[in-house]
């Protein structure tokens, strides 16, 4: 494909939402909630799945062969930073935080750029939906699901708001004295500034929960406003914890407050507390696939093997990936966790369906299904391997193109002059 051929391609059809009816024919189609057709075709009206079945013989307006094919639901990213950060050493590329410890009243799609090149890359292998997530000292603000196409954030948003976000308080130590130039605290005093961080949340959902016994007609205070939603359990609480004793002063935290809905997200040690997060429900967000043993003890296959512990304890799991350059290897994520104890179709699930649910929109995303939206794509074996290829890719019934900053690179280094 010529790259002007290719410039247009992407421009328009991200936004072209057919109502042709289209018939997708022959693939191996992964529903993810009812299992798998082999082969098996699938009907979209208008952006949406009208049917699935093993042969569907109806008149339609243009059928697409999709034989030696592998059909999936788009990849959903649960927690990232996309659209947020483009290049992490360039200032004026970063905007995913804001000043101040409490700041509930934070949208985090409003920052997000529609045209960052990160996108389309992510896209190219699979991911037509990401939730970009606040980050902040405390209580950062909440967060919505995202399509991975349109010329404006509010062309690409989904849902909003999915969920807030609390990052708990750091409960590491650090020894003084380590360097000549050391500033570090005495250790009495950093775990004075931890405690009061706690007592600073316990204070804050204290004085929410009072306003929201305000008299009625009481003037709207933006930061109250915004933590209803929580408060009230139609969004969840996603608290970002990764070591044993942030996790576990986090959940005793929690005790004093059921009413709430929690996630954990990131949860490097979380498989450590499966047992007490499957009694209490509380669904993960596992982020730590990749990073190092944190223990000189542990086994070099410790974060392998996490989300195969808490799914087996009864835990909901979803998988997501770490920097926003990153978000394409999602897929590679849920095939590491799937060779180390997750079964292949938790796997799949924990970056599909699952992260639908816990952003409250199960209900259009994550599976093929009738009634569900149509963001679909094409691979040329199963995505958990990574020797497969996305060959096509329907975000609400439209093809999205593939063309992205890697495979421009690549046909123009291909094409680059042959050393005499």
């Amino acid at each position: 494909m010529h790259t002007a051929t290719a410039l247009i391609f992407a421009l328009v059809l991200p936004l072209t939402a057919p109502a042709e009816t289209l018939l997708l024919r022959g693939a191996t189609v992964h529903t993810v909630s009812k299992g798998t057709l082999s082969p098996g075709d699938v009907l979209v009206r208008e952006g949406r799945i009208a049917a699935v079945a093993a042969h569907i013989d109806e008149p339609v307006d243009r059928t697409v062969d999709l034989t030696g094919l592998h059909l999936f639901p788009g990849l959903i990213s649960a927690d990232s930073d996309l659209g947020l950060v483009e290049i992490g050493g360039v200032r004026s590329t970063l905007d995913f935080r804001e000043t101040g410890e409490f700041t509930p009243e934070v949208e985090s799609w409003t920052a997000v750029n529609p045209d960052s090149e990160l996108i389309p890359v992510a896209r190219a292998n699979g991911l037509t939906h990401f939730v970009p997530v606040p980050q902040g000292k405390l209580l950062a603000g909440t967060s919505s699901l995202l399509a991975a196409r349109g010329w404006t954030i509010e062309d690409m948003v989904v849902r909003k708001p999915t969920a807030m976000h609390l990052h708990w308080p750091d409960h590491s130590l650090s020894i003084p004295g380590q360097g000549v130039a050391d500033k570090t605290k005495p250790l009495d005093e950093q775990a004075r500034v931890r405690r009061e961080k706690v007592r600073n949340i316990e204070r804050f959902f204290a004085d929410a929960e009072a306003w929201k016994q305000r008299p009625a007609g009481s003037a709207a205070v933006p930061a109250w406003e915004a933590i209803l939603p929580v408060l009230n359990g139609d969004i969840p609480l996603m608290i970002h914890a990764d070591g044993q004793r942030e996790i576990r002063a986090a959940l005793k935290w929690a005790e004093s407050r059921p009413s709430l809905r929690l996630v954990l997200v990131g949860g490097r040690d979380g498989w450590l507390f499966a047992d007490e997060l499957a009694r209490r429900k509380i669904a993960v967000i596992y982020r730590d696939v990749f990073t190092l043993p944190p223990q000189a003890s542990d086994t070099y296959d410790v974060q392998f093997r996490a989300p195969g512990i808490l799914h087996q304890a009864g835990v909901i799991v979803a998988l997501a990936g770490d920097s926003a350059s990153n978000q394409r290897n999602l897929p590679y994520t849920a095939a590491q966790a799937a060779t180390f104890g997750l079964p292949a179709d938790a796997a799949l699930a924990a970056i599909t369906l699952i992260p639908a649910q816990l952003h409250g929109a199960g209900d259009i995303l994550g599976s093929i299904e009738p009634g569900k939206d149509a963001s679909l794509f094409a691979a040329t074996g199963d995505i958990l391997d990574i020797r497969s290829e996305v060959k096509r890719l329907w975000i609400t019934g439209a093809e999205q193109s593939l063309e992205s900053r890697h495979t421009r690179l690549s046909e123009r280094y291909r094409a680059r002059p042959k050393a005499k």
